[in-house]
């Protein structure tokens, strides 16, 4: 005989409040742990289809870990000091940007350009606290001992987590599985499977067009010309699993630095480089990125992620707002599972309400017995 629902309604509310109050202290410690967990789960797939091929798990898992280590190094050397590079000159850019973009309001709308106005002073001051703020933030994060030092610690602990996670993956979903309450099996596995196909569509899926987008308006950006194209490629890559904010984003801020870099004319060290507005270069700007969305609402998405994820952009931007706020950088990881694993969770409550009588109702259920 089982416990009663209200009693295991207790427990469960119990283990969610030690759970909750696990990630509010202790979110800069378990953090490795949870991109080492997420780091593997995106793997598990690879590793079931190397095995399905012949090898062991412990040679898939080994093999993942070599590929992984050499495209770590791959980028460390190649991309990382260059993105970071272009974000500092980033941040030196904008007050020259701004001033630029001040300019330019002033010539065509003097009218909302007046001396003392809001625009013009707002203007002259963005611009400076990017620089300031921006650069500051990089500077001690590149430069703090403890900033150094939890690097340092997330870069040998993360791979160290994701290997022996990776390793034991089947073992621990068989050994989660065997302690699932037996009353409430079939139902944890039904749920657990629907969840594990909302992860799978998004976060694998997701994660692998945000790569693939990433890369692209990097490498795209970049052979155009435009001169901080690597950063613009990773922040539009970054954010891309909320649909069009991606394109948005970067797009704006690639077309503005665009404008910035290519309006009017050029003259390097007394030496007239260009004589007027490259008009040529700021369209195929514009046009990278309505490629990308086409290729990525046409082709990746649907490929990659399919239409079957049911995260709405909305439901994930206050999970990541909300979990974030309560966290920290811990909530932003795990508001996206935990998004998708409440969205299940409250369709499979709506399927049971409408089964129930609250829902349908006593003349529902006396109509079907008169009809039978």
């Amino acid at each position: 005989m089982g416990l009663p629902t209200r009693t295991q309604a207790t427990y469960w509310g119990i283990a969610g409040l030690i759970l909750a109050l696990a990630l509010w202290y202790l979110g800069a410690v378990i953090m490795p742990f949870i991109v080492g967990a997420a780091i593997a789960y995106f793997l598990d797939p690879v590793a079931d289809r190397l095995e399905a091929l012949g090898a062991s798990r412990v040679m898939a898992t080994v093999i993942i870990s070599v590929v992984a280590v050499f495209i770590f190094i791959l980028a460390a050397l190649l991309v990382i000091p260059s993105l970071v590079q272009q974000a500092l000159s980033l941040f030196d850019a904008a007050p020259q940007i701004f001033t630029n973009l001040r300019d330019f309001l002033i010539d065509r709308y003097p009218e909302l350009m007046v001396e003392d106005s809001v625009i013009r002073q707002s203007l002259a001051t963005v611009g400076t606290t990017i620089q300031n703020r921006g650069g500051e933030l990089v500077n001690t994060l590149l430069s703090s001992a403890a900033g150094v030092l939890n690097i340092v610690l997330l870069f040998v602990i993360v791979p160290v987590v994701a290997f022996y996670l990776l390793l034991d993956w089947d073992r621990m979903v068989a050994e989660i599985d065997r302690l699932v309450p037996r009353d409430h099996l079939d139902t944890v596995r039904n749920i657990a499977r629907d969840v594990d196909s909302v992860l799978a569509g998004f976060v694998r899926g997701m994660g692998t067009v945000c790569l693939i987008l990433g890369t692209y308006y990097a490498v795209a950006l970049m052979v155009v010309g435009l001169q901080f194209g690597l950063v613009v490629g990773f922040i539009a890559g970054l954010v891309t699993f909320i649909p069009y904010l991606g394109a948005i984003i970067g797009g704006l801020l690639a077309i503005g630095l665009a404008l910035f870099q290519f309006w009017g004319p050029l003259e390097v060290d007394g030496e007239m480089i260009r004589q007027g507005t490259d008009w040529v270069r700021i369209g195929i700007v514009a046009a990278i990125f309505v490629i990308g969305q086409m290729v990525e609402g046409n082709i990746l998405t649907p490929k990659l992620v399919g239409n079957s994820v049911g995260l709405h952009p909305v439901w994930l931007l206050l999970a990541l707002s909300v979990f974030g706020a309560l966290f920290g950088f811990v909530g932003l990881l795990v508001a996206v599972p935990v998004a998708a694993a409440l969205g299940v969770l409250a369709r499979f409550f709506v399927n049971e309400y409408q089964k129930g009588r609250l829902y349908k109702g006593l003349s529902h259920g006396q109509s079907n017995s008169d009809a039978d």
